[in-house]
């Protein structure tokens, strides 16, 4: 049972100490410094961001404070518009009510006219279309023998002829 890997050999021990302290010596050299370097300008990148924020922090609470400044400047001078806006447009407003009462006086005017002129021009046709149906049916009489049940059917056809012409 003597396994040559579990057992100590001083030369492979010596052999791996040198080893390591010669990687450690390479690494401290080789990879240690640069990582330290790159640590360190990182380093200075974060703490010139902080002061970077720092400042626009400041910068941004200067801004807030002329802003509400400002603000209230534009209050005092929109009241001041609105107030002259309001008289302005109570003005405007008297005005426009007076020249929309003439201007609907005017066309209550024109309306009544338009409307009698229509009126006029509907009556006309409808006795036009009275004397054409009058016509019609009488043409139709005087073609034909009527008995009394033709008639009363005429009559009737000519009726739903004027419902019809009125849509």
């Amino acid at each position: 049972m003597n396994n040559p890997l579990v057992q100590p050999d001083p030369g492979l021990f010596i052999w791996t100490i040198i080893t390591f302290l010669v990687l450690l010596a390479l690494l401290w050299k080789l990879a240690w410094k640069p990582l330290l370097k790159v640590l360190d300008s990182r380093k200075e990148a974060i703490q010139k961001s902080l002061d970077d924020a720092q400042k626009a922090k400041e910068d941004l609470d200067k801004a807030r404070v002329e802003a509400a400044g400002i603000i209230r400047l534009s209050h005092v001078e929109s009241e001041s518009i609105v107030a002259r806006t309001r008289s302005e447009a109570d003005k405007l407003g008297d005005e426009l009510r007076k020249k929309a009462r003439k201007d609907a006086e005017g066309i209550i005017r024109d309306a009544e006219k338009r409307i009698q002129n229509e009126t006029r021009q509907a009556l006309l046709e409808i006795r036009k279309e009275t004397i054409n149906l009058s016509v019609t049916i009488a043409s139709k009489l005087i073609e034909r023998n009527v008995t009394k049940e033709d008639n009363e059917r005429f009559i009737e056809e000519a009726l739903k002829q004027i419902e019809i012409s009125r849509q």
